[in-house]
């Protein structure tokens, strides 16, 4: 990994990822038991997505801004307003909870004429096109579907891996990605960070990098388990190691396009840019230190008989009375 003058990583890296393969895996899955007590001791701090709240869709003469819109409410009594845009640039959907909690149809209107009277400013002044209050059904509707989504995403996962390489690889690389995504829902529960559902999409674009991250050192695996001459351990810390510039690389461009959205895209983007920066980081991670050493261990220690049909029945034969 060459950034002229400088050579950060060295063309033919020799590091022994599988002397501290105990010590890593042994750190994540530290990890992991925290997040899971996090979640469940602490839980999500579910934004209004999920929990309902009031929606107010509101016109402007002009375009507006919409970060100014939000720090108005704020300052209004509505901190955590959820603002965005959507159709043109004037039309702005605001979503929160009720200022008194009531939710009956004086409720609503009142607080949409608050909000109109906080969002407008002179020489930009909107108009209400609609109010309505969204229950927490929706939210929990929106919840189940999202428990969906990641589980039709594993079960994805669990067939393309199985049929491309082996079943030790698919459930290999399926721990390695539920153990980052994980991970990083626990970071969220820890630190209070608002969970709507762009943190949702976030998590689900975590498991879509993490996994792929994660194939392509398999893959590099299985080739060198076809053509070198050695012991499992050596061929799997060859594959790191062959593959590390590589993961770095799109690590790094990955992780600066992120932070590009967090930096430019607004509140309404933050968690989504949050939740996938610190999966990135966890996903080169893992991929680098858990997803290959699991193939070492216990039932998914992986031999040269897994990966060659022709080995693999000639083994089937020897064991046949």
């Amino acid at each position: 990994m060459n950034i002229f003058p400088l050579r950060l990583i060295p063309a033919t890296p020799n590091i022994d990822f599988m002397r501290l393969r105990w010590v890593s895996v042994a750190a994540f899955v530290l990890l992991t038991v925290v997040a899971i007590g996090a979640i469940a001791g602490k839980g999500f701090n579910y934004a209004l997505d999920f929990t309902g709240g009031t929606v107010v869709e509101l016109r402007f003469q002009q375009p507006a801004n919409v970060d100014g819109v939000r720090e108005r409410l704020a300052d209004a009594g509505y901190p955590g307003a959820q603002v965005q845009t959507f159709g043109s640039g004037s039309d702005l959907l605001v979503r929160l909870q009720p200022r008194d909690g009531e939710t009956s149809a004086e409720a609503t209107s009142r607080t949409a004429t608050e909000v109109l009277e906080a969002a407008s400013v002179e020489g930009n002044s909107a108009t209400i096109q609609s109010s309505a209050f969204v229950g927490p059904q929706v939210g929990r509707d929106l919840a189940w579907n999202g428990l969906y989504a990641v589980l039709f995403v594993v079960v994805g996962f669990l067939i393309y891996i199985g049929f491309r390489f082996e079943w030790k690889f698919a459930v290999a690389a399926i721990v390695t990605t539920l153990n980052d995504v994980l991970i990083v829902a626990g970071w969220f529960a820890i630190s209070g960070q608002e969970f709507d559902l762009t943190v949702l999409a976030g998590l689900l674009s975590v498991m879509g990098f993490s996994i792929n991250d994660t194939i392509v050192v398999f893959d590099r695996v299985r080739e060198n388990f076809r053509s070198m001459r050695a012991p499992p351990m050596e061929v799997l810390n060859a594959s790191i190691n062959q593959t590390l510039s590589r993961t770095i690389i799109t690590s790094v461009v990955a992780f600066l396009t992120v932070l590009a959205l967090f930096l430019y895209g607004g509140g309404s983007l933050e968690g989504m840019s949050l939740a996938m920066m610190a999966g990135i980081v966890i996903g080169t991670l893992s991929s680098i230190l858990v997803a290959c050493p699991l193939l070492t261990m216990g039932f998914l220690r992986v031999t040269k008989q897994d990966l060659l049909p022709k080995a693999r029945d000639e083994a089937e034969l020897a064991r046949r009375p």
